[in-house]
This record gives structure tokens, sequence and C-alpha cells, in this order.
């Protein structure tokens, strides 16, 4: 079985805004990563009547953008797709259901994230075709904690 490892790390200040690849990062619980929009409430998706339990980070499994180049005949970057932590080797059957840790942190995920016309319009691409069934996880912070890249991924228990 490969290990799954945290190929990188997204992260950007304001909504619209472009983001950046960061080495590390702190998660803290019921905010998100230090430093991105979402932590600090500026999320294109932070609004009032959206659920912000969903918001605190956002998962793409590494081998999504290279299908979602293939489908959109496209040369999209990872910064492109603006998901927080790429996951090299992930596997949602593993941590579907358990807590795992990244660093120091423990995250779990909440539901799946798929893409949305805000990305489309942004990249003027059809994202909702390009990362269709591929789009992602959403997880929520269980415990604060430092990640970085390269981190390797640990499952830790059943919820």
């Amino acid at each position: 079985m490969n290990k799954i490892t945290l190929h990188a790390i997204i992260i950007g200040e304001k909504a619209k805004e472009p983001l950046k690849y960061v080495e590390s990062v702190m998660a803290v619980k019921g905010q998100g990563l230090e430093g991105d929009r979402y932590f600090y409430k500026q999320g294109t998706f932070n609004k009032p009547q959206l659920s912000q339990d969903v918001r605190e980070i956002t998962i793409l499994p590494y081998e999504s953008l290279e299908i979602c180049n293939h489908r959109l005949e496209s040369k999209l970057d990872f910064l492109d797709l603006r998901r927080n932590l790429v996951m090299k080797a992930f596997n949602i059957e593993l941590v579907k259901n358990k807590i795992f840790s990244i660093g120091d942190a423990r995250f779990k995920i909440i539901r799946t994230a798929p893409p949305c016309r805000y990305l489309s319009r942004l990249l003027d691409e059809d994202m909702m075709r390009g990362l269709k069934y591929i789009g992602g996880y959403r997880a929520k912070i269980i415990q604060s904690g430092l990640i970085r890249v390269d981190d390797d991924i640990r499952i830790e228990e059943k919820i």
C-alpha cells in the first residue's frame, strides 16, 4: 500500500486573488489554515446563508490535476484549482469515517468538494466537466497543529 503524503499547501489571503504555495502552515481548529482567505472569513463562499463548518480546509488528490488537464486539454496548475492541500496517493476509502493526522494536526473528511461555476468563470474553463467526480474533499480540523509539505498522512481511528 502506498503511503499518502502531503504534496502541496496552497493558501490565499483574499477571495478572487491568486493563491500561493507555502512550505508549512498552522491548521487551526474551527478556523482553517492560518493565512488563508477562509481563516480570515474573506472567502468567496463566506456568506451567512452558507454552512461554514465545511469551509475549514479542502483536499485535492494529486492525480486530479492530470485528469482535469486531459479532459480540458489545458495546462492548469494546482493553484488554479483553488484547493488547500494536495495529497499524493490519496484514497478516500482509507480515510472515510476516520480521523487522520498531518503533522501535528488532526482532520476528518466532511464531504466532497465538487467543482463550481465560480471556478469555471474565474478560469474561463469548463471546470464542471474538468473536475467532475474528482474535485476533492472538504475536511474539518479536529485538532490544531503545524503541517508541512512532505508530511505523511496517518490514519488514526474510526469516528
